[in-house]
């Protein structure tokens, strides 16, 4: 068996412990590698803020343009915690943006439709991948970001498969794909809305039912309307209550290697996410609290986005090929056909 040392990209965090366990390690063996992605996330902020662009598609870029720090090996402790912990605490604290009063808002068929249209492109995923000879995890993984909410779904989905299901290459590939394909969606789908002379109310459930990340459908509902954006950030929102379930589903149905599980083991993260959403639909809390949890969570994902930047083994993420831009394409135009189909039937 091969020692930690030889498989440096073996240390993202895994529900079912089935991968190589990394050494111990102690808060300055973090700091080099965490202080490198904390950098590379302000950097991100910086061109994010003042050139309109993605804060994660920038946060990936800078970490693919410093993957050479990746192979350094004072490096990967505090990598590996921007990826791991970060990640986990940023999904927790996505639940602050959630509450039950602006689910149940939508209607139940409004509801339903978002449901089964976010099953159904996790399943396109599945199904393309592995109509294209890659395994049913990639095809979750590609799928359930398009579903759900873009690349802090990709992160949660592969945290939960592990990387024995999920390789650093295709998490980073998924990435590039999701944040290209939402920029794109961003742009040409409030058009889309416009050209079929859509109601505010019809724009924002298409927008908010197909647009991968939350900033990018959020803006997208927006620049159609003021209307529209506030029924898009329901809808998004929505989508990301869901991916709580969503990891619970893939955790009991993925299959585990090597291992036996006697029942439904449900990572603590998506434990978190439910309480936080259930505290803030139940309990006042004042704005400056909600939105600093945003905030930290929006922090929380980037930086562990520009951690996976960093560790991605180029070499083999150049390798991949086509194949895996081919499901998220797939299963982005699905989201957006069904999306638009319930628009104007529910609405």
């Amino acid at each position: 068996m091969a020692s930690y040392r030889e498989q440096p990209t073996l240390q993202a965090a895994d529900l079912y412990n089935d991968i190589i366990p990394a050494p111990p390690t102690t808060w300055r063996d973090q700091v080099p590698g965490l202080t490198v992605a904390a950098l590379a996330t302000m950097a991100a902020a910086f061109v994010a803020d003042h050139y309109r662009a993605p804060l994660t598609l920038m946060a990936l870029l800078i970490g693919l343009a410093l993957n050479f720090l990746g192979s350094e090996k004072n490096m990967a402790p505090g990598l590996t915690f921007a990826s791991k912990t970060l990640l986990r605490w940023g999904i927790v604290l996505v639940g602050a943006r959630v509450t039950l009063g602006q689910i149940v808002g939508l209607g139940p068929m409004t509801l339903v439709a978002v449901v089964l249209i976010l099953l159904a492109t996790l399943a396109t995923g599945v199904i393309v991948a592995r109509a294209l000879g890659l395994s049913p995890a990639f095809g979750a993984l590609a799928g359930g970001a398009v579903a759900i909410c873009g690349a802090s779904a990709a992160l949660a989905i592969a945290t939960t498969l592990g990387e024995r299901r999920i390789s650093q290459a295709q998490l980073a590939l998924v990435l590039v794909g999701i944040a290209a394909a939402s920029a794109t969606a961003m742009f040409f789908y409030p058009l889309i809305a416009h050209s079929l002379h859509l109601s505010d109310a019809q724009a924002g459930l298409m927008l908010g039912a197909s647009i991968h990340d939350v900033a990018q459908a959020i803006g997208a509902g927006y620049s159609f309307s003021d209307a529209a954006g506030e029924t898009a950030t329901i809808v998004k929102l929505t989508r990301v209550a869901l991916l709580a379930p969503v990891l619970a589903l893939i955790a009991a149905v993925a299959p585990v290697p090597g291992a036996k599980r006697a029942g439904l083991s449900i990572p603590w993260f998506v434990t978190g996410f439910f309480v936080v959403a259930a505290v803030n639909s139940l309990v006042p809390i004042p704005a400056v609290v909600t939105n600093a949890a945003g905030t930290a969570a929006t922090a929380c994902l980037a930086c562990a986005v520009a951690a996976t930047g960093i560790r991605a083994p180029m070499r083999s993420l150049l390798g991949t090929g086509p194949k895996p831009l081919v499901i998220i394409g797939v299963a982005s135009l699905v989201a957006l056909a069904l999306s638009l189909v319930a628009a104007m039937v529910v609405l």
